[in-house]
């Protein structure tokens, strides 16, 4: 990095390339101390074994300086969470001690459920940066316990938080804690998740302060200054080696959970330039009745994401690397809600990624993947748990399969891009803090779709519920089927079944459901789709997805135009051929 200049209320100050470096690993290190802080100390098994949070530690204008992996659309609306928070209060109100608490959706870049947690950073009385804490809370008087996934206005959607007190100076604000309190299902947990985001935010004031005391903050601010200035260079020089062009695509949202029938469009037109990356939603769906529209603050943090991933997929995220991008919304569509816009669940958000990469497999197939299985294929469990007489909440993601790529196979089961710092949770932690039982767990044979670069393969995990409960099914890509690029074949989609092989069977995607005891849910997620020709595939690795249970030995012949002998695993060479030949002929 090339040193700065960073301009304080009393003299400019420079700091060289070592200091910079020095300065930013001890940032990075601040912020994966919050991390550790937080998952110690939570409540929620979706914070410390999901790790459903997101960490950062900001410059003095709320942009981000460093941050510890978790959900990765968190961070970056942390960003716009602090920024609104600035404009609102003023930066004379932010005082040494402080600690705020945000929900509002349309500033903080999230739902309800979704508090940022932040604190300023001072240094002798002057405001140096913030340290931020995102998690996902259990129960804030949403009017559906768990999740809501039919609301039509904001005010169904649970308390908000304006940028409210949790500490002033030092003390904690008894008033904001009661009302959580008393307006919670779950107050215990919810308020023991809080703290915990206070304490990962005080760590990180902390660390951020014994760094400016050690060098001044003049030096630290221009540090923070390098380090963005160096994650825009970094970011511009991969944008100049991009293709230019401009290309458009859409895919769907099954539905907004009040109008079921209705699929509800997301429509991106990217452009490539000399100096930017713009994306631009005009032409989304207007009008959505129910709670999948996003906050401006989320559609802006999946698209960084995107960007990111195309451009320094290799170094942390700082707010420089996206000073290249620009997003462009229609505010009322599904991509900018605006009150009282209901914004609750926001799958949205999780799936418009991959609608980003469907516009620009048509200018640069050989640099993005075919779609994945596309969506997170959250389950969540709640009820009264007879062993405890207590209430209990439990939730897991499910991986997908990913798309293939030029460069091989999609991975297996692994999970979403939208969150890859995450994990699911274990099996044994769903059976002893919850009354659920996990019949079975693994891969979906075939599900991947089917190409020269095979799509990677979805799972299917079977819940029996041993007490009468409510499972929550977040799946909202289970009507559109993953995309190919070239001559691939789609990946298979995500479908949830309850009670598989009786007369109650229902096949369905996003869903709340009341269970009586010893009722079957089974979440199947998505296979990636595929890349290029599956007759182009070699048969030897074609026998190989076969022996590992990937491909069945129908489908290897049907889709990929190879027998291999169900015994051995062997590839029939003649009768290959003979499949190979016969699809020639018919071209």
């Amino acid at each position: 990095m090339s040193g700065t200049t960073h301009s304080t209320s009393t003299d400019s100050i420079t700091t060289d390339s070592i200091t910079t470096e020095i300065i930013r690993h001890g940032l990075l290190a601040a912020a994966d101390e919050m991390a550790r802080n937080l998952c110690r100390t939570a409540y929620n098994t979706v914070v410390y074994e999901i790790h459903d949070y997101g960490i950062g530690i900001h410059d003095a204008q709320g942009d981000v300086v460093a941050d510890a992996p978790g959900i990765a659309v968190f961070t970056r609306g942390n960003d716009h969470g602090i920024k609104r928070a600035i404009e609102f209060l003023g930066r004379d109100a932010l005082e040494p001690g402080d600690v705020f608490i945000l929900n509002y959706p349309y500033w903080a870049s999230a739902h309800t459920l979704d508090p940022l947690v932040f604190a300023p950073i001072h240094h002798e009385d002057e405001l140096i940066g913030f340290a931020s804490c995102r998690i996902h809370v259990l129960d804030l008087k949403q009017k559906d316990p768990g999740y809501v996934l039919d609301s039509t206005d904001m005010y169904q959607e649970g308390l908000f938080f304006p940028c409210s007190r949790l500490y002033r100076r030092g003390v904690q604000n008894d008033d904001v804690f009661n009302i959580v309190r008393f307006n919670s299902r779950m107050p215990e947990r919810t308020i023991g998740d809080i703290q915990a985001q206070v304490s990962a935010c005080v760590t990180g004031v902390r660390r951020t302060q014994q760094i400016a005391a050690k060098y001044g903050a003049g030096v630290l601010g221009a540090a923070m200054d390098a380090i963005n200035d160096h994650g825009e260079r970094l970011a511009r020089l991969a944008l100049a080696k991009l293709p230019k062009g401009t290309w458009s695509a859409h895919d769907f949202v099954d539905s907004d959970g009040v109008d079921a029938d209705r699929l509800i469009k997301m429509n991106v037109t990217v452009t490539i330039g000399d100096d930017e990356m713009v994306i631009d939603w005009t032409g989304s769906e207007r009008d959505v009745k129910g709670p999948i529209n996003l906050p401006v603050g989320q559609t802006e943090a999946f698209c960084s994401l995107v960007f990111k991933a195309l451009t320094t997929p290799d170094t942390p995220v700082v707010a420089g690397n996206f000073r290249p991008l620009r997003v462009v919304t229609e505010p009322g569509s599904v991509m900018h809600a605006v009150p009282p816009m209901p914004t609750f669940t926001l799958w949205t958000g999780l799936l418009g990624g991959e609608v980003v990469l469907k516009a620009l497999a048509q200018g640069m197939p050989d640099r993005v993947p075919a779609c994945s299985g596309g969506d997170v294929c959250s389950m969540m469990g709640l009820g009264v748990n007879p062993r405890t007489g207590e209430a209990w909440l439990e939730a897991t993601n499910e991986a997908v399969g990913f798309g293939g790529h030029a460069g091989g196979d999609g991975e297996d089961g692994i999970m979403h891009l939208s969150e890859p710092g995450c994990r699911n949770n274990p099996v044994e932690v769903l059976e002893t803090k919850s009354p659920m039982f996990i019949e079975s767990y693994g891969y979906r044979p075939d599900s991947g779709g089917p190409g020269r670069h095979r799509g990677g393969v979805g799972v299917g995990r079977t819940y029996r519920f041993t007490a009468p409960s409510t499972g929550i099914c977040l799946v909202y890509k289970t009507r559109t089927r993953p995309w190919a690029i070239g001559d691939g074949m789609p990946g298979e989609s995500n479908h949830v079944i309850l009670n598989p092989g009786t007369g109650r069977e229902v096949v369905q995607g996003g869903s709340y459901n009341r269970l009586d005891a010893d009722e079957v849910l089974v979440n199947n997620t998505g296979g990636g789709g595929g890349y290029g020709d599956p007759f182009e595939r070699e048969p030897v690795r074609v026998a190989a997805d076969v022996r590992n249970g990937f491909v069945s030995v129908a489908a290897a012949a049907r889709d990929y135009g190879v027998s291999v002998d169900p015994v051995t695993f062997e590839v029939d060479a003649e009768a290959t051929e003979r499949l190979r030949a016969s699809r020639r002929g018919h071209a």
